[in-house]
């Protein structure tokens, strides 16, 4: 479920965070994951297209295998790697989205969030990431296209936010989860 995932990221990224004395990792990592899911949610609700008759292209699916990497990597690379992640997104998202029906508004609240968690995080990292996301041209996107990549970039962002949680510092009565058991 959702929330078990951003259960799962929290608890990744509280460990290392905690490591790292990353202070807005811990106080302030999961709100604005929180919130830039509940804007992606709120993207699709406003949504007039539909991905229930499209697929996507095997060749723009994300590179999975790398959060199976950065899960085994160190703190200080899992945080790189979860900054690479955002400002990937940001990037894609900056780019022409018109076919698709979003309120422009609730696209820009996402990114403002999105570059707040890539700005701070990338403050509690000293090197840069060792591994690299893997990205596509995305030319002439559709509308259904548009849905689909923000499909994929929710899950995507699931990922990096289970990822990052790994490092966050929690209260000794939470269940702990490994990283590696949700990926």
């Amino acid at each position: 479920s959702l929330t078990m995932l951003f259960v799962c990221l929290f608890v990744a990224l509280f460990s290392a965070g905690s490591s790292l004395s990353c202070r807005w990792m811990n106080d302030k990592f999961q709100q604005h994951s929180e919130e830039s899911m509940a804007l992606l949610d709120h993207m699709t609700n406003n949504s007039t297209n539909t991905t229930e008759d499209a697929e996507l292209d095997a060749s723009l699916a994300f590179p999975y295998s790398l959060y199976n990497q950065a899960s085994n990597a160190s703190d200080e690379d899992k945080l790189a790697f979860t900054v690479h992640v955002l400002r990937e997104v940001c990037g894609l998202f900056e780019e022409d989205y018109s076919a698709a029906s979003w309120e422009e508004s609730t696209v820009e609240d996402f990114l403002i969030v999105l570059n707040r968690q890539a700005d701070e995080l990338s403050s509690c990292v000293s090197s840069q990431p060792t591994t690299s996301l893997y990205s596509t041209d995305l030319t002439e996107p559709l509308a259904e296209a548009w849905e689909l990549i923000r499909t994929e970039i929710q899950r995507h962002l699931q990922r990096a936010d289970l990822l990052a949680s790994s490092l966050i510092k929690l209260p000794a009565d939470h269940i702990q989860h490994g990283v590696s058991d949700f990926i």
